[in-house]
């Protein structure tokens, strides 16, 4: 047991020995391709114009402040106006009092209705429970049975306008009292 313990240490000590130069190589080379990248021009054009060329570094060389100074300065210097650009903050908040004022005037309109068996006729039990049963996937007949019986239950949730009509139309011709939500 010693001896095998001997050898998978000697092992590891001899692969740890090897595998060190060959990561250094790797490094050097990757350092190598870093420098050889920062060597190389960027991918802007240099400026043709010596003089915008210093103009662009004076500019650089400012402070948010300055550079705020400097932009209104040139505004008023060239005549330039001002233009209210739409700022992601400003929309939301000047869209809201839009919408209160169309709240007010008209209410909304429901669109998505939920559709909810409130009661049935004893002799229409076993036809509302076939229907349930055909509406909800997955659903066995004992399963819908305790549905139907557990009244008032919701059938189906966010149906459109048509949709929730057709579905309250059928319970109905069934003997059933549906209510839409």
């Amino acid at each position: 047991m010693a001896a095998m313990a001997s050898r998978s240490l000697h092992v590891l000590r001899t692969s740890r020995s090897t595998s060190v130069p060959r990561l250094a190589s790797r490094a050097g080379r990757s350092r190598w391709l870093a420098t050889a990248a920062e060597a190389s021009p960027s991918s802007t054009p240099p400026p043709l114009d010596p003089t915008i060329g210093r103009i662009v570094d004076d500019i650089s060389g400012l402070t948010l402040l300055q550079a705020a100074d400097l932009v209104s300065l040139l505004k008023s210097r060239l005549n330039i106006q001002e233009i209210a650009l739409p700022s992601a903050a400003a929309a939301p908040a000047a869209a809201a009092p839009a919408e209160e004022a169309a709240a007010e005037e008209k209410p909304k309109e429901k669109t998505i209705f939920n559709v909810m068996l409130k009661s049935f006729d004893a002799a229409a039990k076993p036809k509302v429970i076939r229907e349930v049963k055909g509406l909800v996937p997955n659903l066995t007949l004992i399963d819908a049975k305790r549905f139907v019986e557990s009244v008032p239950q919701v059938l189906k949730e966010n149906l459109s306008k048509e949709d929730a009509d057709k579905l309250k139309s059928t319970f109905e011709a069934l003997g059933a009292v549906v209510e839409l939500e």
